[in-house]
């Protein structure tokens, strides 16, 4: 298996090999066409100056070169040597005769340099003269510039391949350095387990992978405080369902050891008001896991002045408090019907079960959220219980209850229903009584990916 460390030190050798050989090219090609084009200006200004000596017939036999390599040679139309520089011993032409004018151009040629053979690149002018056509040769040798760029492509031959040497082992040693934090902490990881969520990972410098181990920290948070919430959810459920169980359990054992003296029809009552007891806890605490999830697909506008009207004709006739019910604006958002519903409903029961007299109902929109406030005349809630009316199976002190009956999960069943449609449910201070607030957004959040 190819490890990421090997991905990574390979793919950054290739990259640089192909960096390092376009440039070495480059740089090859330039130092030729720079060494090869040194010499030109000086060449073309004493081809000119020949060209006009021969043409004003004051050209000499022994010509100097441009430079210690360089040539310099002028022949007739007959091929005829008229002058030359000093490493020209031979009387031949190093190039054939003009056969009339030409202008001033390069060629590259081989001829001799005092004893040996090189290669030159020559300046060649012809002009017309009093005795014909002369041509002009001026050049320098070409052994100098070969010489500079082979010992450059010796020197990119060994360079090159040891800095890429260098570069793949630097960058093993670094990768394998940073990787190594992550296997650390992937190995720590993989030593938390599902009783051990309290434990956390060392940060480290606050690189990536430093930024990476607190982001699993605060994974690993999220999955301590879920699972706490979850034993406690499952503990407090586990006691709920305890009572009716032990009571049906009981009166059953008592029914079948004295059935002569058994009531059976107040058994059965009791019987039935347990399960509906048992049947309502179950209902609550489905409805309550539901509302835990993203709301997704079920969204669609929905007026909760027309919600809060539905369910406070529900209560009319079946409660002895008066229900007043004030609309103030439009309060259209998009939500789950049913459950918004769910969420008013049990506000109002709430407020109907602690109410002396009176539960005022408000409506309105403020600043893109709708809001529907539930306030009731009853002894209120103590501040020290006011973070706590919203924990599951939490009822309260007994004299705010005027009912034992309900499960305990109406508000937080409410708040979380409210959550799930991006908005909450709080309790205000008041005076007096007691003022639960549903706040909704108009547009449900997209949940995170």
């Amino acid at each position: 298996m190819v490890t990421v460390r090997a991905r990574i030190t390979a793919l950054a050798t290739v990259v640089a090999a192909l960096i390092l050989v376009l440039a070495a090219v480059a740089l090859v090609k330039t130092l030729d066409s720079q060494l090869t084009s040194q010499g030109d200006g000086g060449a073309r200004a004493r081809a000119t100056e020949l060209g006009d000596a021969a043409v004003a017939g004051r050209l000499e036999s022994v010509l100097e070169p441009v430079t210690d390599n360089g040539l310099v040679q002028v022949i007739d139309a007959n091929g005829r040597v008229l002058g030359a520089s000093p490493n020209l011993i031979s009387p031949t032409p190093i190039a054939p005769p003009a056969t009339g004018p030409e202008p001033l151009h390069v060629v590259t040629m081989t001829a001799p340099d005092d004893r040996e053979t090189e290669h030159y690149r020559i300046w060649r002018l012809a002009r017309n003269t009093d005795n014909g056509v002369v041509t002009v040769l001026v050049g320098d040798s070409l052994e100098s510039v070969s010489e500079a760029t082979r010992t450059l492509r010796t020197a990119l031959l060994v360079g090159v391949p040891l800095m890429l040497v260098l570069l793949a082992a630097g960058t093993w040693y670094v990768v394998g350095r940073a990787l190594s934090r992550v296997d650390r902490v992937r190995s720590e990881v993989d030593g938390i387990g599902d009783r051990d969520l309290s434990r956390r990972l060392e940060p480290g410098p606050p690189d990536e992978v430093g930024r990476l181990v607190q982001t699993m920290n605060a994974m690993l948070d999220r999955l301590d405080r879920s699972q706490q919430r979850q034993r406690d959810f499952v503990a407090d459920a586990s006691h709920e369902l305890q009572s009716p169980l032990t009571a049906f359990r009981t009166q059953l054992e008592v029914a079948r050891a004295h059935p002569d003296r058994a009531d059976w029809t107040s058994l059965t009552a009791d019987l039935l008001e347990d399960a509906d007891r048992m049947e309502d806890l179950v209902h609550d605490l489905l409805l309550l896991a539901t509302g835990e999830t993203p709301l997704t697909g079920q969204a669609e506008p929905t007026d909760l002045a027309a919600i809060v009207g539905d369910e406070v004709a529900r209560l009319n006739g079946r409660v002895g408090v008066d229900v007043t019910t004030v609309v103030g604006a439009s309060a259209t958002v998009h939500g789950d019907r049913l459950q918004l519903g769910r969420v008013v409903g049990n506000l109002l029961d709430n407020a109907i079960r602690h109410a002396e007299t009176r539960v005022d109902v408000r409506v309105g929109d403020d600043s893109g959220f709708a809001w529907v406030s539930v306030r009731d005349d009853g002894p209120g809630v103590p501040a020290d219980q006011a973070d706590k009316v919203f924990d599951r199976f939490y009822r309260g002190d007994a004299a705010r209850a005027r009912s034992r009956r309900g499960t305990g999960l109406g508000l937080a069943i409410a708040r979380a229903l409210a959550r799930r449609h991006g908005g909450d449910v709080e309790l205000e201070p008041t005076g007096s009584g007691a003022a639960f607030v549903l706040r909704v957004p108009h547009q449900v959040p997209t949940p995170e990916r």
